[in-house]
């Protein structure tokens, strides 16, 4: 099997490569990947692995912001990964991951996703670190803690940043649908 991996920043995908992606989001997803969780997903650089099938993984990270200790960090935000059924589990989530972990080494400060269950024994064995300490947004009505997400959420050790106290709260900045 040959194995392609592009990376390619949301402007640079033709609408078939995003109808492509989004159908692969959708199926590994079960149908609940909403628009909202694709939204999350563009405007930053993605990383595509095909086969002689057509895409076979997917993921993209984003630029968001984080707080912590009054600190606003440029983040490095992973969305929409997915792996296409019929080849999981042979590292193509690691191949995907590698390159979105590349460009959050280059290019911000932080590194973080939301991991699901599935999802959370992936970016552990890569060096993911679970966050221990309170995940909060600011909202439009101010900041408000997200304890549903604590315990999900884990961070990329960017070589250049400084070490996260988990005494002191992550802050995300507010989007629509799933905050975090």
């Amino acid at each position: 099997m040959t194995l392609r991996l592009r990376t390619a920043h949301t402007s640079d995908l033709d609408p078939a490569e995003l109808r492509s992606a989004r159908a692969l989001l959708d199926d590994a997803f079960d149908g609940d990947f909403s628009d909202e969780d694709w939204d999350h997903g563009l405007g930053g650089v993605h990383a595509l692995v095909h086969d002689g099938a057509g895409l076979a993984a997917h993921g993209s990270v984003v630029m968001r912001r984080t707080r912590h200790q009054g600190h606003w960090l440029r983040t490095g935000y992973v969305e929409a990964v997915a792996v296409r059924a019929d080849v999981r589990r042979a590292g193509l989530g690691g191949r995907v991951m590698a390159a979105l972990e590349r460009v959050v080494d280059r290019a911000y400060d932080l590194g973080a996703l939301c991991a699901s269950e599935d999802g959370a024994p992936l970016y552990a064995a890569r060096g993911w670190r679970r966050w221990s300490g309170r995940v909060c947004a600011l909202s439009p009505s101010g900041i408000v803690r997200l304890p549903e997400e604590e315990g999900s959420i884990h961070l990329w050790p960017v070589p250049s940043g400084r070490p996260l106290d988990p005494g002191h709260e992550l802050v995300f900045d507010w989007r629509d649908g799933d905050v975090v």
